[in-house]
């Protein structure tokens, strides 16, 4: 389900489509109530009327709602409006680890300084048991997927 810019989900303004995952597409954009921009994970059309689906992407919400690191993003909520699901969350600005290896080796101090606040993030979140691995990332079995992994700052 493509969002156009200028679509509404409850107070949310869609400015532009950011990603494409398995379980959905993300969104930047504007809460119109508190004048911030987010980022909405929707979750898939295909998707919205699989109710295990829907359980597995309401846990994610609260599993990423339970951690509190500066590197897993914060979540805002779980909207739900005219048949969508969506998690919203802090909007994290930046260039991907996909976009940042496509310009070249990393220096080793550059890349342990990308590493260590990850590696720490999704430690703890393993030692609860939570699936979660850095930056607000969920991952399947061993996988990560470098293109959501932002290295920059937040907003």
């Amino acid at each position: 389900m493509a969002l156009e810019s200028g679509a509404r989900l409850g107070p949310y303004e869609i400015a532009a489509l950011i990603g494409v995952g398995g379980m959905g597409e993300v969104y930047r954009a504007r809460d119109t109530t508190l004048g911030r921009d987010v980022a909405i994970k929707i979750l898939s059309a295909s998707f919205s009327t699989d109710a295990m689906r829907v359980t597995r992407f309401q846990q994610e919400a609260r599993t990423l709602a339970w951690l509190n690191h500066s590197n897993i993003a914060h979540i805002y909520g779980l909207e739900r409006s005219a048949g969508d699901t969506a998690i919203v969350m802090e909007l994290v600005d930046g260039t991907t680890l996909m976009e940042r290896i496509a310009q070249g080796p990393m220096p080793v101090a550059e890349r342990t300084n990308y590493a260590h606040p990850k590696l720490e993030s999704g430690c703890k979140a393993l030692m609860h048991g939570s699936g979660v691995c850095g930056a607000g990332l969920i991952t399947r079995g061993t996988g990560l997927a470098v293109q959501q992994v932002f290295l920059e700052h937040r907003l």
